[in-house]
C-alpha cells in the first residue's frame, strides 16, 4: 500500500487514509465559499508543476494542496494562482 507524508509533521497514513482525510475535509467546505471546478482543477495542474510540491503537499507552506486549492480565498503563496 502507498505511503503519504505530511512534510510538516512528519505523520505518514496510507493512500486510503489520505483520500478519506481529504475527501472530508473538501466536504466541509461550504459550497460558497468552493472555487470553481473548472478553477480548482487549474490551480492543482499548476501546483503540480511547481518545484514546491512534495506528494500532496506544499512546501512552501505545508499544506495539502487539494485542500488549499478548493477555497475560493485562498492563494499560493508565490502567487502563481
Amino acid at each position: 500500500m502507498t505511503s503519504v507524508i505530511c512534510k510538516k509533521c512528519l505523520i505518514g497514513m496510507d493512500a486510503e487514509n489520505y483520500l478519506e482525510l481529504i475527501e472530508k475535509n473538501r466536504s466541509a467546505v461550504r459550497e460558497r465559499d468552493r472555487t470553481a471546478e473548472e478553477e480548482y482543477k487549474n490551480r492543482i495542474r499548476i501546483c503540480e508543476d511547481c518545484e514546491k510540491l512534495s506528494g500532496p503537499t506544499c512546501m512552501a507552506c505545508g499544506c495539502y494542496v487539494e485542500l488549499r486549492a478548493i477555497r475560493r480565498i485562498s492563494h499560493c503563496p508565490y502567487k502563481k494562482w
